[in-house]
Formats: C-alpha cells, sequence, structure tokens
C-alpha cells in the first residue's frame, strides 16, 4: 500500500468516526394528558411518603432490618436435608426429567397421557 492510499484511506475512516449523527424526530403526543389524581391528593401521598420516613431508593435501605422468622434453624436446616436429594436431581444437567419421570402420581397420570381429547374439535 502506498502512502496516498494509506492518506485516503484515513482521512476516510477518521470522516466517518466524526460525522454528525442526526436523531429522529421527537414523538408528538396530540392528546392531553389527564390525571386520574387532584393535586391535592398528590401532595397527600408525597407528605405520607415523607412522614413513613421510609426511602426505598436509598442506600442504607433494609426492609429485613426488623425481620423476625418464625422457622427455627434446626427445622430450616432438617427441610433442607430433606430435600437435598430432590434439589440435586432437579438442578442436574437433564433439569430433573429422569427424577420427575421416576416419580409415580395418580394424579398426574391421567392429565399426562397423550393422544386425542374427547371432544376434538
Amino acid at each position: 500500500m502506498n502512502r496516498k492510499s494509506f492518506t485516503i484511506a484515513s482521512v476516510v475512516l477518521a470522516s466517518a468516526f466524526t460525522a454528525s449523527a442526526f436523531a429522529e424526530t421527537p414523538t408528538i403526543v396530540t392528546e392531553p394528558f389527564v390525571s386520574t389524581k387532584t393535586r391535592v391528593e398528590v401532595q397527600a401521598e408525597l407528605a405520607a411518603y415523607k412522614q413513613a420516613g421510609v426511602n426505598p431508593w436509598s442506600t442504607q435501605y433494609n426492609p429485613l432490618r426488623g425481620f423476625r422468622s418464625a422457622t427455627t434453624r434446626d427445622a430450616v436446616t432438617a427441610d433442607y436435608v430433606a430435600s437435598r436429594d430432590a434439589v440435586r436431581a432437579l438442578g442436574s444437567e437433564d433439569s430433573g426429567s429422569a427424577y420427575l419421570a421416576q416419580q409415580r402420581s395418580n394424579a398426574l397420570e391421567s392429565s399426562t397421557l397423550a393422544g386425542q381429547p374427547r371432544n376434538a374439535q
């Protein structure tokens, strides 16, 4: 590649990156805005929000600060141990298909049969 073609290629690339971008025109909304609440109702909601003193957008917001569980740690651990095999099977490579195929349930057998419905349309 000679120097002249390199310079031309550089100018073309530079102009492509520095070209202006034109945005679309804004959407023009023709129908007027109709509020569902009055100004007084909105101001009352704002006052209640400020009085509550809770800001969910704050970095210090912690909704679980006052949470107390009704279940003991031992009960949760026992429940986890009891369902560990099912959790392992459902998280396996086949997403639990083999595990679910081994489970026998009379309630599901009638609704999982393949075939034509009784009143086919």
